[in-house]
């Protein structure tokens, strides 16, 4: 750097030492650094400011510096590392932004800036500090959400933020994707949804932040102008995931709902962007009325399933023979507790409908209820091959019936689920005059 410094214009030797220092990914500090790609992102989805822009926990000053060109913005904001403010506060001047003040102390614990409400609030904030101070600011006001956990320093950073905003003005927060859905953060997500704060959440690309290759997300608070202000109704959400970290951030239609406040405020509170753009997508009644007739196919299959059966000779235990002794003979081979049959003398779907018997069954679990998976001691009937062959014909069709069965489940669950989500969320509505007839209730 001495070299550098020697050979290179001041304006040079800071732009060098703010690169090497973004992509430092790993050093100590490193991790707090907004990288290229996150501060264009965060430029993008503010749009046009005019105001004060405050970044209260801003680094070497990138996000703040996103905005630098703009003439009709102020620049301000606070951070706990010297160094870093002093490098930011150069990176403005060489930018020709004299006008940047950046405040040295922890915004948390020393809000150097308690009177400032800005335009816009950008924060992209230290991520898993597990001593922000809450035990020496449980009775903060800017906890006007509720008070964080220890675990969730990121929304104590959030509600700061959000203190920091100037009446109709606006607040850009990075944050950890798994924030969407912790559920120690539910109740302080469902005050943000439940007051209008939250108007859109961004899931961003992987690779957009230095220290890991997880996608972060972006909050946007909006604070009313007045009392009288119109609530927001809706929570835009973006799912950016599959897209390229370098950009374009504008998203496709395809990538953006917007989800009822009602339809976030249920038991979990999950804001996870994916969820509820895949949600979207879903063509209810496509889907619902493919399941239906898949339903009414299998429920036809499944009358021709069952075979037809006639009055048995009575108990079988007389005439029956050991799987050890079959495996002894050399008649059945078994492998990890399947018994097959080696041989013309045996059908092996005779074997294991026998085998998967009640008798057996009792046979193969011990006093304490416990299921062993040996079968050598099971015992199946003797009897000739055509019987034998009858008789497997039978359980073949029980097992494919068993089958079936399981798979009407699976589409009864679907299409209850499909129809249920279509009915309430507004896709789906009843149709006159062919609904089926169902029992009264119990009284």
């Amino acid at each position: 750097m001495e070299d550098l410094a020697a050979q290179s214009s001041p304006a040079e030797v800071v732009a060098g030492l703010a690169e090497r220092f973004i992509d430092s990914a790993g050093r100590a500090g490193s991790e707090q650094v907004s990288t290229p790609r996150l501060t264009r992102a965060v430029r993008h989805f503010a749009g046009a400011v005019n105001g004060i822009v405050f970044d209260p926990a801003c680094g070497i000053g990138s996000l703040l510096l996103a905005f630098g060109s703009c003439p009709e913005v102020v620049l301000a904001g606070q951070d706990a590392d010297p160094s870093a403010a002093r490098l930011a506060e150069a990176r403005a001047r060489l930018a020709g932004r004299t006008d940047m003040t950046i405040r040295v102390g922890d915004s948390l614990r020393e809000d150097r800036r308690p009177e400032l409400r800005a335009a816009l609030v950008v924060c992209d904030p230290p991520a898993n500090v597990p001593d922000w101070g809450r035990e020496d600011l449980l009775l903060d006001a800017r906890w006007q959400l509720g008070v964080p956990t220890r675990a969730e320093s990121e929304l104590a950073w959030l509600q700061h933020c959000y203190a920091h905003v100037a009446p109709g003005g606006r607040a850009i927060f990075v944050m950890p994707a798994s924030v969407a859905y912790r559920n120690a953060a539910r109740r302080i997500r469902a005050e943000l949804v439940r007051r209008g704060i939250l108007t859109q959440l961004v899931a961003l690309p992987a690779g957009m932040v230095a220290s890991h290759a997880q996608s972060v997300h972006l909050w946007l608070l909006r604070r009313p102008s007045s009392p009288d202000d119109d609530a927001v109704s809706a929570v835009r959400v973006v799912d950016l995931t599959a897209n390229d970290p370098e950009g374009p951030f504008e998203p496709t239609p395809d990538q953006v709902v917007d989800v009822p406040l009602i339809d976030l405020l249920d038991e979990t509170v999950d804001l996870t962007p994916a969820r509820h753009v895949a949600a979207s997508r879903t063509d209810h009644l496509a889907e619902y009325m493919s399941t239906r007739e898949a339903l009414v196919s299998r429920l036809h299959e499944l009358l021709g399933l069952l075979p037809p059966l006639t009055s048995g000779p009575g108990p079988l235990d007389g005439a029956a023979v050991k799987v050890t002794d079959l495996a002894r003979a050399g008649l059945v081979e078994v492998t990890d507790g399947e018994a097959t049959s080696t041989g013309d003398q045996l059908d092996t779907d005779y074997l294991h409908g026998f085998l998967r018997g009640a008798a057996n069954t009792r046979r193969s679990t011990s006093a304490s209820g416990s299921f062993r998976a040996d079968v050598r001691g099971s015992r199946v009937p003797l009897m000739g091959i055509d019987d034998q062959r009858l008789y497997g014909t039978a359980f073949r069709a029980l097992e494919e019936f068993e089958r079936r069965v399981k798979e009407l489940t699976e589409l009864s669950d679907r299409a209850a689920s499909l129809a249920r989500d279509g009915l309430t969320g507004g896709a789906l509505r009843p149709t006159t005059g062919s609904l089926p007839e169902t029992p009264a209730p119990r009284r």
